[in-house]
């Protein structure tokens, strides 16, 4: 197994990498996508973005990072620091909007999308982590609601607020849409974009010799902002598995997603690492299930996580493991010590347990 770090788009210099780098981490996952910025509200202080039914901002403020050239830049100056870039993660939205939403851009945009996938290969990176949702992670909420007061996020029910047009996957691509709402559309319909999807780009992707990796959905519920879900119960990824069993196509195994979906997560992690599908791990832990749940420190939730690292040592997983996101902790720089603590935490799970 493998120490990663989780990079947003702002923390992508020097110091973070120095950072990353004395938490133990030897390789890095890459947000391109800047969630923070563009109208949001959010700062780079915060842990994650949260919002309201107004999303995280405008989509596409980043698109001249999406090449080769770019790839390579970050890689070289992450290697610098001794970390290897292992994946990227989250298309921005502005990049496939319509191949989210079947729209008239379609063909062009999924053109676009295996020239991405051909230029991260070529820069050596290994994974690319998507989720295929028209409403993105949306409804969550902040307070203090881990260990000892810690600010984290949240759910405490399901958000039910239409998308307006010119919006998805909670950002917005297209400031000047008319008014009016995405239109409602079935889990068959979700299912039927997402297997075309697929269809067309995993031989780009088993050519160029790079891995699509698929998030669960968060928060894990069968309908947010009244359009469907593709994986938010555990059986579902299986079901992706056996209608494409590409060595192209495996999991970004967000762990604490998947504990706030109903069931025995210990036997879906089981299951999928016994099949080597497993692409990269999110490891953290959560309080509850959806829809009211809370995230916490990585060693106070629901999850047994040294029994899952149990599991994943007797499957000889040989991946990378990411915090992904934590609480931040009451002091001076709260990220990075919420941060500093679960890295040292996994890394210690990492060593000790046989």
């Amino acid at each position: 197994m493998k120490l990663g770090f989780g990079f947003y788009h702002h923390m992508l210099n020097d110091d973070y990498y120095r950072f990353a780098r004395q938490s133990g981490a030897t390789h890095g996952v890459v947000h391109l996508t800047d969630y923070f910025h563009g109208g949001s509200g959010h700062t780079e202080a915060e842990n994650q973005p949260v919002g309201d039914s107004g999303g995280w901002g405008l989509a596409g403020a980043t698109l001249g990072l999406w090449n080769y050239e770019s790839f390579a830049r970050i890689r070289d100056r992450m290697a610098r620091h001794g970390l290897v870039l292992e994946a990227l993660e989250n298309f921005d939205p502005a990049l496939w909007h319509d191949v989210l939403l079947d729209g008239p851009r379609r063909g062009e945009q999924m053109e676009g999308l295996r020239r991405i996938l051909r230029d991260a290969a070529r820069a050596g990176i290994k994974t690319m982590g998507y989720n295929f949702s028209l409403a993105g992670v949306a409804g969550r909420i902040t307070g203090d609601f881990a260990r000892g007061g810690a600010a984290s996020v949240g759910m405490d029910g399901n958000i039910d607020d239409p998308i307006p047009l010119g919006m998805v996957w909670n950002m917005v691509y297209d400031p000047s849409a008319p008014p009016g709402f995405l239109p409602e559309i079935s889990e068959e319909e979700l299912w039927r974009r997402h297997d075309a999807f697929l269809d067309e780009i995993l031989p780009t992707a088993e050519e160029a010799g790079i891995v699509l990796a698929l998030h669960p959905d968060d928060p894990p519920l069968e309908r947010v902002r009244r359009q469907p879900r593709l994986v938010y119960r555990h059986d579902l990824y299986q079901k992706i598995l056996d209608r494409h069993p590409s060595p192209s196509w495996g999991l970004e195994f967000c762990l604490g997603t998947l504990a706030e979906m109903p069931g025995d997560v210990y036997a879906a992690v089981e299951g999928y690492l016994a099949q080597k599908r497993v692409a990269y791990i999110h490891f953290r832990n959560v309080v509850g299930k959806a829809p009211r749940y809370r995230e916490v420190f990585i060693d106070e939730g629901d999850l047994d996580m040294h029994r899952v690292m149990r599991i994943l040592k007797k499957h000889d997983y040989r991946g990378v493991l990411i915090p992904d996101h934590t609480p931040q902790m009451t002091c001076a720089a709260p990220w990075h010590a919420g941060m500093a603590y679960a890295m040292g935490y996994i890394g210690a799970l990492m060593r000790d347990i046989s």
